[in-house]
Order: C-alpha cells, then structure tokens, then sequence
C-alpha cells in the first residue's frame, strides 16, 4: 500500500513512523491541505490520509479517483468535510470513531472551570504582581445544573465527570439511549427544555443536517441569562455572529470554543506573524469571558497513539480484503 499523508504536522510523523513500524507500509508526507490544486500530488498512491481541515469535494474526490486513490482514511471521528455521495462507488471512507473521548471531556470540563474561576485572568494577573481577587469571583459547580447535547461517547464521558461535581446533568440526543440515563444518574429532555434550564451547556454531538447551527438567535433567547456555553464538538453547531451577539447583551455569560465556524484556514497553524484578517473570530477573542483553543480537545498522547493505531489498521483491513469496520458512506445510515 502507498500511502498519501497530508495536512501533515511534525507530532502525526513522529507517532505515525513508530506506529507503522508494525504495518510497513510505504507513507509520503505532505505537509499542506488537501486540495483541488495539489490532489495530484495523490496520483500513483492506493490511500489518502487526511484529517478534519481537509475539505474533500466531489471535485477533488474526482481527481483523487483518477489518480488511483481507492481509500480515504480520516484520521479523525467527523466526517462533515467529506462529500459522501461523491465517493460513492469509487472510493471508500474509513475513520476513527472513538480514539479517546475522555481527552475531548476532560477538555471540555478545563474550559468550564477555567471560565467560572476566571483562571486565564489570574494567570496574567499574577505575572504582573496584582494579587487582587477583583473581577475573579466564580461560582459553584455543585448542584447547578448542566445541560449536555449529545450523549455519544465524549457526551457520556463528560457526564460521568459532572457527575462527580455533584451536579444535576440533563441531556438531549436525536437518538436517545435509556439504559445510559439510568447507569449515569441523568434525565433526557426537549432541547427546548435543556435551553431555558441549563446554567452551563456543553456540545457534544455531530454536526448533521440536524444540528447545524442549533445554537442561533432563537435558541439563545431561551437560555437562562449569564449561561455558560461549551462547544468541543464542531464549529458551525454554532452561528458564530449570533453568539457574538448573546454576549454583547450578557446572555451568554461565558464562551468556551474549542472549535469555530470557520477554522479550516486557521487552526493547527502558527499564524502569530501575520494580521488576523477573520473579523469575527477577532471579535470573539476581544471578550475577556471566551476562551478560544485551536481544536486542541482531542491533544493526548494516548489520542494521538490510538487515532494512527485505528488508522493504520483501517488501511490494513482494506488491503487484505476484510470487512472495514470503520467504513462510513452515503448509504450506510451513518452520514
């Protein structure tokens, strides 16, 4: 198998290399994006590995298909950046589905706590030599309440953290799961109901047809005043100019985003010698109660390990004919 690696990062080479001391297979890296203008960089390869700011086209996926490509291997959970249908017939698709989801919780409970205890505040505070707790005044955890959408396996990882805060967790999911309920102590609700109780709303579901922009003016009118709102899932669940405006008007009390609307272009890179040219994410990161992380959720050497694990082993399947476990298409009820 030859193998195309692109959007490639120094961390991916280095866990990948000792990973695929296992399978030998024969990887090129490419360190840029997948594009139409470079997809011929792909001709003479059998896989394509990308990851989530690779946006694959039918344009694209046309090329690819010319060029020998037969496997698209995500290294990631999402699939939203894949035209489906398009490679439908011609190229199959395999991902990572679950590479670890307590990475992607613990990160999500990180930004509630570093909001409400106003941690990034203090920390440049105290550099500067003022010890003053003014403008630092939090709230308990304990015994608010947590509304969690999509109780997948991060969204179900989270609620057994929250549960330890000793708080009271409902959930909303499209495709609900009893027994989960019971085994972890929390109640599935309307979202409308989830929206107008919640004090601290936490993301975690994908990003379908379904849930594109679920969190827009209309839905933000329901939310208590002052909510905390998390997003460790994908950035356009949110309408990013009607967040901005929940908290211009203190709706939204605080803002974590570990993702943004459009951050193909800007995540994962080093752009700190260059003018930020996206207005609303400079607007964004003007408020002193949002924190911004560059898609990091998923950062863990154990992540990292498992996701070129699950990878190369979806690229071996493929090669020796066996069932693909992994597999998503357009018409495997998974898209």
């Amino acid at each position: 198998m030859k193998i195309a690696f692109f959007d490639t990062k120094p961390y991916d080479r280095e866990v990948f290399n000792e990973v695929n001391k296992n399978f030998k297979f024969d990887i090129t890296y490419f360190r840029y994006h997948l594009t139409k203008d470079n997809a011929v960089l792909a001709q003479g390869f059998d896989v394509a590995i990308v990851f989530v700011n690779d946006i694959i086209s039918k344009e694209i996926i046309e090329k690819l298909y010319n060029g020998g490509i037969r496997l698209i291997a995500l290294r990631s959970a999402g699939f939203n950046n894949i035209d489906l249908k398009a490679a439908l017939g011609k190229i199959r698709v395999v991902r990572v589905p679950a590479y670890s989801p307590n990475a992607v919780a613990e990160h999500t409970v990180a930004l509630m706590l570093t909001l409400n205890r106003k941690i990034h505040r203090a920390y440049f505070r105290t550099r500067d030599n003022n010890f003053s707790l003014d403008g630092l005044l939090g709230f308990d955890m304990y015994n608010k309440t947590a509304g969690i959408i999509g109780t997948g396996k991060i969204g179900t990882a989270l609620i057994k953290i929250l549960n330890g805060f000793g708080m009271n967790i409902i959930a909303y999911d499209l495709h609900p799961k009893p027994e989960l309920a019971k085994d972890f102590n929390f109640t599935y609700v309307p979202l409308d109901y989830l929206f107008s109780n919640s004090d601290v709303i936490s993301l975690n579901c994908p990003l379908t047809k379904e849930t594109e922009y679920i969190i827009n003016s209309e839905n933000i009118a329901k939310m208590k005043d002052g909510v905390m709102l998390i997003n460790t899932g994908r950035g356009k669940l949110i309408k990013t100019k009607d967040l901005i405006q929940g908290l211009k008007t203190g709706k939204i009390g605080y803002a974590g985003l570990d993702v943004y609307e459009e951050e193909s272009d800007l995540f994962f890179e080093d752009l700190s010698n260059k003018v930020l040219t996206d207005d609303i994410l400079a607007r964004l990161l003007s408020f002193n109660n949002v924190i911004i992380t560059s898609h990091q959720g998923f950062f863990t050497r154990e992540a990292i390990y498992n996701i070129a694990l699950t990878t190369l082993q979806n690229i071996n399947d493929f090669a020796n004919g066996k069932p693909l476990i992994n597999e998503i298409c357009y018409k495997c009820g998974n898209n």
